[in-house]
């Protein structure tokens, strides 16, 4: 048409420009429309997982808890994920005010599944976990998880400061209480070190720290929140052998006048503590302090060879 001189050039570029303008919305509306579809079946998904009712829930009659003395119990206690093979047998354990209980025992021999019991993630299928002699299905869920302090191997860090990280074990605590947090679970030297120290961004879960450095976050973390019972749940599984020793050397302090328990593959970390008991297959197979196991000659002194290297030169002498 341009080339016939039925249109001008002036208005075949009005043309194009008009009809660009037109596909635009076009294609940005089916494109809407995708994410539309994609948003409403995952939406579905949520809102069906937040429908399922909770099989954990406080009973009518759960009554309050101030703060727990500390002393806890597994009495008969017998688990199964749902329609597997038993995690604990007719386990029955008892763990005093103030005492440090270290868990050991192979990969799959039911540790973790203590801790859950203990948090009430799960019920026992039979027996009970008790806290102060009660049982720990009538307390309400919120009382119970105020009275202990978890500190995981998976460590979960907010998108946030690392101040705020820390004072979310006690949000009302002073910045002295979080800096004497940080020292005794060995993170202030780290954190001073960062460009805005305790107010360093730490992105996502944590991720501009390494593994030891989250841990350390998330001890100092149940430091601070000062709870009767303090679970450290292969917590310096990711700190190197220099700030573990420290660690140690400061659990008599961060562990005073509360009952600690501490699971750990890492036998060095439990071998000071008050009791030892060792699991095997859901059952607990050993109970006594660090020296007294490696004596018996059992399931523990045998894993404290491997890990010392007693085994490995026992090995050489043999050849």
């Amino acid at each position: 048409l341009v080339l016939r001189n039925e249109i001008t050039v002036g208005e075949y570029s009005l043309f194009m420009l008009m009809i660009q303008r037109l596909l635009w919305p076009l294609t940005r509306t089916g494109e809407i429309l995708n994410d539309y579809e994609r948003s409403r079946a995952s939406a579905a998904r949520i809102f069906s997982l937040l429908d399922t009712p909770s099989a954990i829930r406080d009973r009518p009659d759960a009554a309050a808890l101030p703060r727990a003395r500390g002393d806890v119990a597994f009495e008969s206690v017998r688990f199964i994920y749902r329609r597997g093979e038993p995690v604990l047998h007719d386990l029955t354990l008892r763990v005093p005010t103030g005492t440090t209980l270290g868990v050991a025992g192979p990969t799959g021999a039911g540790k973790s599944t203590l801790i859950k019991l203990l948090l009430r993630f799960h019920d026992p299928t039979e027996g009970r976990v008790t806290l102060d002699d009660r049982d720990l299905r009538d307390l309400p869920l919120a009382a119970l998880r105020r009275n202990v302090a978890l500190v995981s191997q998976d460590v979960f860090l907010f998108d946030g400061t690392v101040r705020d990280n820390i004072a979310y074990g006690d949000p009302e605590a002073s910045e002295e209480a979080v800096r004497r947090a940080a020292r005794q679970a060995c993170a202030e030297e780290f954190i001073e070190r960062l460009p805005r120290g305790y107010d360093a961004w730490i992105g996502e879960r944590g991720i501009k720290l390494s593994g030891g450095q989250r841990q350390r976050i998330a001890l100092a973390r149940a430091i601070l929140k000062d709870a009767p019972v303090l679970i450290l749940d292969e917590a310096t599984s990711s700190v190197d052998t220099e700030t573990e020793r420290l660690i140690q050397e400061n659990l008599a302090a961060i562990t005073r006048g509360r009952t600690a328990i501490v699971i750990a593959h890492r036998l060095s970390t439990i071998r000071r503590a008050d009791r030892i008991v060792v699991l095997d297959a859901g059952r607990l197979a050993e109970e006594g302090t660090h020296d007294e196991l490696v004596a018996r000659g059992g399931v523990y002194a045998s894993l404290w060879a491997v890990q010392s290297g007693e085994a490995m030169e026992r090995s050489e002498r043999e050849k």
